[in-house]
């Protein structure tokens, strides 16, 4: 049996000046299931429809029916305006089954998230989209990885943070869109952002 090939991460990460929140999955699918060039770009994956329902009360803020495909310069400029980072805890990875699953996802480098955070100076909150991105995440911070929908404060590099685990929004992670749009709403409350 071969083994599956080395993945470099092909996003740059989105950091907006004066970021103070870092969303972070695992790795981005494979591109044949991109609908755009940025991060949770597959159409099937629910992660911009609970922002629109957090932060505009409509699932469909950021999504174009007639084209059916995500309206990325909205999104930027969301991101831009709320002060939202985005980037994924793995560097390089392999994907040990042909799908985006990150049950089937080896990480072999994460991300230098000390560099990242060092060119965020008003980054305090890391808020993780499932439970493998908070155990990289934790592990590189050294905190304990908390429960889905909860936080932990730690001190890392002089900073203080607080790491947040998410629901993912996977449609394969079996709970509501609501209730999902319920867990980021309280996270985006807690830093101020909501």
């Amino acid at each position: 049996m071969s083994v599956p090939e080395i993945e470099s991460h092909p996003l740059a990460p989105f950091m907006p000046d004066g970021a103070r929140v870092l969303i972070m999955g695992t790795f981005p699918p494979k591109k044949s299931r991109w609908s755009m060039d940025f991060y949770y770009p597959n159409k099937i994956n629910d992660f911009w429809r609970v922002m629109g329902l957090v932060f505009y009360d409509n699932t469909d803020r950021f999504w174009n029916p007639a084209s059916k495909s995500f309206l990325l310069d909205d999104i930027k400029d969301f991101l831009t305006e709320r002060g939202i980072a985005m980037n994924d805890t793995g560097a390089k990875v392999r994907r040990l089954r042909d799908n985006a699953s990150d049950k089937y996802l080896e990480i072999v480098q994460p991300v230098d998230l000390g560099a990242l955070l060092d060119l965020m100076p008003h980054c305090h909150t890391i808020a993780t989209t499932g439970e493998k991105a908070a155990g990289v995440v934790a592990a590189i911070t050294g905190c304990e990885a908390p429960a889905a929908g909860k936080s932990v404060d730690t001190e890392w590099h002089g900073r203080k943070l607080t790491v947040w685990r998410m629901p993912s929004t996977s449609r394969a992670y079996p709970l509501p869109l609501a209730k999902k749009a319920e867990a980021y709403a309280a996270m985006f409350r807690s830093t101020g952002l909501l």
